[in-house]
């Protein structure tokens, strides 16, 4: 088993923020399916879109920029 450090979603760091972008993501973009685009299959798609891009980009904000330091 292996320690927690306080992220949800895995063992390496950032991975919460990518589920939670996610998560988000798709939530607004069933928002915007059903008002925007008429078809919620496509706003699904684009809300999931943005929200692995936000999410990536959260993540990359929090790691050291030699990367996260546990590699296997």
């Amino acid at each position: 088993m292996t320690e927690g450090n306080g992220n949800s979603g895995g063992e390496r760091p950032g991975n919460g923020d990518l589920a939670t972008g996610i998560s988000i993501g798709t939530a607004i973009g069933v928002a915007l399916g059903l008002t925007v685009f008429d078809n919620i299959a496509l706003g699904i798609g684009v809300g999931m879109a943005f929200g692995v891009a936000l999410g990536s980009a959260r993540r990359n904000r929090r790691e050291p920029p030699g990367g996260s330091g546990d590699e296997r």
